[in-house]
């Protein structure tokens, strides 16, 4: 196993945060501050900028519980990591302490994406797909008390114990990341796929076979204790499921909202419209993370292109047709395909231009994405 290089980790995490911080300290006050005049800003108002959209619902459910029959589709692990460590600060903290939780899992994702991606390309793809992942057009959803980083932390550490062949450890890994977001089960997948690449190495036949294949178990449990809890405070044990019809999404066939998308920007949406840059933001992340799910097929481990593939699957299964942009969230979701973000390394590095490319035009999309994430606009 490579060493991480430490150092370089740690600065490519405090510039990037830097940069989040600087875009919502002249964001905020510039946007919000009366022009011409001395008044100072609104100081709760800057330190709440970030407490938008799912994150206030996450942070909401950490301090309060499920108070309505639509929060079971908040997963629980993260509110309840919040609120562990909130409860005994204060009311004050629940916030500060999401944010720091989503950012603190971020790092940790960083030094275990960097160990699988220099195992499949080397150390300059390593780096690279830290640079990519970390001003990435909606990194931001790292920055904020969303469980994205918490997730993608999880998975790609049950991916590295899996490579380690440390099948307990990948089970466990599994089953949190099941209670942190519903695709966690999907994790049983590359379990599976892993396992049976491995069976030529086992030399004590079967009864090894079937040790390496029992932690699987603990994959689904994460979601069999959530919908346990769910029948006991509503008596539906899948009310995660049937609530999210109230979230705008409906299971449809999966290039549904793909279609729409393409009719939304083409025909229905006038030019310039507010959906009309809301669906070219989603339908472009939605096409560019197909096209890297083929791109690195021949390149990426199987294991890790069918994670690609089902998460895109999922997604895709539900699209909000009856909204004005059907591909909603998209543009985050994406953040979950892990692997992808390896091999659009992979393609930084082959091609320079490419790569160049990439570092003039995520990091503006970015900080233009966080300034509407910190002022209120729309951006789930």
């Amino acid at each position: 196993m490579k060493r991480a290089p430490i150092r370089d980790i740690l600065w490519l995490f405090l510039l990037t945060r830097l940069l989040l911080v600087l875009v919502t300290y002249f964001g905020f006050v510039l946007l919000t501050a009366p022009k011409y005049l001395s008044t100072p800003v609104n100081i709760v108002g800057l330190f709440t900028s970030w407490n938008q959209w799912d994150g206030a619902n996450y942070v909401r459910i950490a301090q309060f519980g499920y108070m309505t029959h639509f929060d079971v589709a908040f997963f629980p692990l993260f509110p309840l990591l919040i609120a562990a460590i909130a409860y005994p600060l204060g009311s004050w903290s629940y916030l500060a302490v999401g944010m720091v939780l989503s950012n603190a899992a971020l790092l940790g994702a960083m030094f275990v994406l960097y160990q699988l991606a220099v195992d499949i390309a080397g150390e300059q793809v390593g780096r690279r797909t830290l640079l990519y992942l970390t001003i990435f057009p909606t990194a931001l959803f790292f920055f904020a008390p969303y469980n994205e980083s918490l997730f993608v932390l999880l998975i790609a550490g049950g991916f590295l114990a899996l490579r380690r062949q440390h099948w307990w450890l990948a089970g466990i890994l599994g089953m949190l990341a099941a209670l942190t977001r519903s695709a966690g089960l999907l994790f049983v997948i590359p379990y599976l796929i892993e396992v049976w690449i491995s069976r030529e190495s086992i030399t004590a036949g079967r009864q090894r076979l079937l040790l390496r294949l029992f932690p699987v178990v603990l994959i689904p449990l994460g979601t069999v204790l959530y919908s346990i809890y769910c029948w006991h405070i509503q008596g539906n044990p899948i009310a995660y499921v049937s609530v999210e019809s109230h979230w705008g999404r409906q299971t449809t066939w999966p290039w549904m909202g793909i279609v729409q998308a393409f009719v939304s920007l083409f025909w229905s949406q006038p030019f310039g419209s507010f959906y009309e840059a809301h669906t070219l933001l989603d339908l472009s992340a939605t096409l560019g993370f197909i096209f890297l799910a083929i791109k690195g097929w021949r390149w990426l481990r199987l294991s890790y292109s069918v994670w690609i593939a089902i998460l895109l699957l999922f997604t895709l299964l539900s699209p909000s047709l009856s909204a004005g942009d059907a591909l909603v969230s998209n543009q985050r979701l994406v953040l979950e395909m892990f692997p992808a973000f390896i091999t659009l390394a992979m393609l930084g590095a082959k091609h320079p231009r490419v790569h160049q490319a990439l570092i003039l035009v995520f990091p503006v999309l970015l900080a233009t994405l966080s300034l509407l994430f910190v002022m209120g606009r729309w951006m789930v």
